[in-house]
């Protein structure tokens, strides 16, 4: 890899052109890290629904053509001026959100990124706020928002060019459908060489999500009673974190009972086919726990079933929680009643994780036995040209995680 420090990287790379379309396998010229970046030669990488939702158009902010791709495990190429936290070689999971204030200065190092940051950023508020895990800086520069310049790295360029030498956008400051990508610094999570790169890839986002959920954002307690609604692999994350937290009664609830079979596996006591009732889902779980559960999780992304998460969580001190990502437009909605009786509804992001100090820390339970993960591994595929195939079986239903190896 040292014979590519500081030189632009051709390399293989599907790029989204347009919304609905299928991903284009090209030829892109990845550029050298700036101050502050990190090269990254990407080995494995996750589909996840967060990915589609854009690919599908339903992102109104989501930018074109542009390179997709957030959950993956990649070894550092190279890193720009400045870079003390990884090196050449080390593994890393990117992620896309900081966590303590030391990093946060790091990446405003030069002038220029000081200047735009004191004008305009909420950064600070972001970053130094305990309970916060979303980096204002990284929101408004790599993630596509209106916010910034959009799509973009920190200082408003792309390292992405096609062979027309035109700009690609990025796309969650990961951009990981690419044989090599590039990473704001604080956005390298750097984990053991020990655990396998399609194993370690998971925790960059999905399963991250559902057990943070549980553990960081609810605090699910021992002998307490979970629903979880939604079981693809965040669903099934939650359950795992669940029965690791010691509840009790643990009820799945899906419209595809083929998905049972693994909550079980992972701890579900009771399991749900919501298409069966003829009454709605939220009544049935009241009737069968008398007075609804202490906790619940909405995976689905689905407004309707956010709100029978809620409806059946227990009154008084019920906990509801969204963690599914719902179509642009849509809102939630609920009875007043359903609140002044002492329920709450939240939601969390990344399940309350903070990646560089809490994503290591994943690895090394994995790796020492105590949070397997290969049960959300259904499907594998061999290059990054095979991404589109790992999409369709991503749409077929029966599929947790595709991982793709490059």
């Amino acid at each position: 890899m040292a014979s590519t420090e500081g030189k632009p990287i051709t390399c293989k790379a599907m790029v989204a052109r347009g919304p609905k379309q299928p991903l284009v396998a090209e030829t892109i010229t990845v550029g050298p890290p700036k101050a502050g970046e990190v090269r990254v030669k990407v080995i494995t990488n996750a589909l996840c629904h967060t990915d589609i939702y854009t690919l599908d158009g339903h992102d109104p902010e989501g930018l074109f053509p542009c390179i997709l791709g957030h959950e993956a495990g990649c070894i550092v190429e190279s890193v720009g001026e400045g870079v003390t936290s990884v090196k050449p070689g080390d593994h890393v999971i990117p992620c896309c959100e900081c966590n303590v204030h030391a990093y946060f200065m790091t990446a405003i190092a030069s002038s220029f990124l000081l200047q735009i940051l004191t004008s305009s950023c909420v950064c600070p508020r972001h970053c130094l706020f305990k309970s916060s895990l979303l980096l204002g800086f990284i929101l408004a520069f790599c993630f596509q928002t209106p916010l910034s310049g959009q799509g973009f790295m920190p200082d408003g360029t792309s390292r992405f060019t096609d062979q027309d030498g035109k700009p690609i956008f990025h796309f969650m400051g990961c951009s990981t459908m690419s044989e090599y990508t590039v990473l704001a610094e604080i956005s390298c999570a750097k984990i053991s060489k020990e655990l396998a790169l399609e194993k370690a890839c998971l925790f960059g986002c999905g399963v991250s999500t559902g057990l943070g959920a549980v553990w960081n954002t609810c605090k699910v307690e021992v002998d307490s009673s979970v629903a979880v609604f939604g079981l693809g692999a965040v669903g099934l994350a939650v359950i795992q974190g669940a029965k690791m937290a010691g509840a009790s009664r643990i009820i799945a609830v899906d419209i595809n009972p083929e998905k049972f079979a693994t909550a079980i596996e992972l701890g579900a006591t009771d399991c749900v086919d919501s298409s069966k009732l003829d009454k709605p889902v939220q009544q049935h779980i009241v009737e069968m726990t008398t007075w609804g559960v202490d906790y619940t999780f909405d995976c689905t992304g689905i407004t309707s079933v956010m709100r029978a998460a809620l409806e059946c969580s227990h009154r008084g001190w019920g906990v509801s929680c969204v963690i599914g990502v719902a179509a642009s437009g849509h809102e939630i909605s609920t009875r007043p009643f359903q609140l002044v009786t002492g329920r709450t509804w939240k939601g969390t992001a990344f399940g309350g994780f903070k990646s560089r100090r809490d994503v290591p820390k994943l690895v090394q339970r994995c790796i020492d036995g105590k949070l397997p993960v290969d049960h959300f591994i259904t499907h594998k595929f061999d290059g990054v040209e095979n991404t589109n195939a790992a999409i369709d079986a991503l749409h077929g239903g029966k599929c947790l995680r595709a991982v793709v190896k490059y």
